[in-house]
């Protein structure tokens, strides 16, 4: 065969194999349903209380280019950073969301979940509240030792989604306040099955960067960051970005749909200023790492990247949902607690690591007792 026809015959087989690769890994991705992302986690492996110490919860390390597991503390994520790098994290606050209350003339004990101020000057806002069924448009809700605040159901959103108004005349800053003295840490719905809430909570529930007031759910993967941890990034002069995203309880909403692709997620504000999209898009410009802690930093870095390898600053609400295949273009590393089966959190993870990487990691954490969910230990994916 002349030479000239024997690369053409080497191409076309190299173009053909190609193509029948892609079309495999399209159909894969195409077909990947809800309940791929299913897996059995033993109850004793959810984590009823953080580690004694932030740093010291177990890190598994996932590495994607060698698929390899190895089992390390959280204090060594030092070890895979290096100067010039970026760390990124959400500096969210969570605000004390959870009211405790009794419904007029029953006394029935009601729990009130703030999820947003709809109007500040009327009182207006969105919640969720338990149990519904006994609460109905007109209802009026009282909250504190002797009933001090008053608050209306003014619609019906979803089957436990109320709008209320607080009945209250004074100054919006006061009210706040009160709101915040009355308020209690808003652990998520599974882990208030547990146990009750405590005072360790308002402290634990709460990375030790938090800044921005805003959200109903902790960015979990943060809450293991220490201050000596972070003395010791700034030390190796690893660099710190920062960015808000106020997580909300659609994190822990059950997808009730089969097709990945028809799911749609709650809206979540976000904000992301010049200087972080600065400190990130230099670290990419000279080859530098980004090591991006936890799904809520991921879901924002991912709304705001604007052309492959660059986000620009961004000002609004996501209701981003990233599920299998997806071309992650900023971070390189990625930081994140082990979540519940078939979560939005879990899906998201897949589609960094490998849906089929990830689930044969969790089945080595299952086996190895890892602890799961808010207060549990962490995952690094290299």
């Amino acid at each position: 065969m002349p030479q000239k026809n024997v690369f053409l015959h080497n191409f076309e087989h190299f173009h053909t194999e190609i193509h029948k690769n892609t079309v495999m890994i399209n159909t894969l991705y195409s077909t990947m349903k809800l309940s791929q992302f299913k897996f059995n986690l033993p109850k004793d492996l959810i984590a009823e209380k953080p580690s004694k110490l932030r740093d010291e919860a177990r890190l598994m390390v996932l590495n994607r280019k060698t698929q390899t597991v190895e089992h390390k503390l959280f204090k060594d994520l030092i070890n895979y950073v290096d100067a010039n790098d970026v760390v990124v994290v959400n500096n969210t606050k969570v605000f004390p969301a959870l009211l405790r209350g009794e419904k007029e003339k029953t006394g029935a004990q009601i729990t009130v979940f703030l999820l947003r101020e709809l109007n500040p000057e009327t009182k207006l806002w969105d919640v969720v509240v338990d149990p519904a069924r006994k609460i109905r448009i007109g209802n009026k809700l009282y909250f504190g030792e002797s009933d001090n605040l008053v608050a209306e159901v003014i619609d019906n959103t979803t089957s436990r989604g109320r709008t209320i108004r607080f009945l209250y005349d004074g100054p919006h800053d006061e009210f706040i306040r009160i709101i915040k003295s009355m308020g209690q840490t808003p652990l998520p719905d599974e882990l208030r099955a547990l146990r009750d809430i405590t005072n360790e909570d308002k402290e634990r529930y709460q990375t030790i960067y938090a800044k921005v007031e805003g959200a109903v759910a902790a960015p979990t993967a943060g809450l293991h960051i220490s201050r000596e941890l972070m003395k010791r990034f700034e030390i190796k002069d690893v660099k710190w970005a920062e960015l808000t995203l106020h997580a909300g309880i659609g994190n822990f909403k059950a997808i009730e749909v089969e097709d990945l692709s028809k799911h749609r997620m709650d809206s979540e504000e976000m904000h992301i200023d010049e200087k972080c999209c600065n400190i990130i898009n230099e670290a990419k410009n000279s080859g530098h790492k980004i090591c991006c802690i936890g799904t809520t930093t991921m879901k924002a870095i991912e709304t705001a990247v604007t052309i492959p390898g660059k986000i620009s600053p961004f000002d609004g609400w996501s209701n981003k949902f990233i599920f299998p295949p997806h071309d992650f273009t900023i971070a390189d590393m990625m930081v994140t607690n082990f979540h519940p089966s078939m979560s939005s959190m879990f899906i998201m993870v897949s589609a960094f690591a490998g849906p089929e990487f990830l689930m044969s990691a969790y089945q080595t954490a299952i086996k190895e007792k890892y602890k799961f969910h808010t207060y549990g230990d962490a995952m690094l994916i290299l």
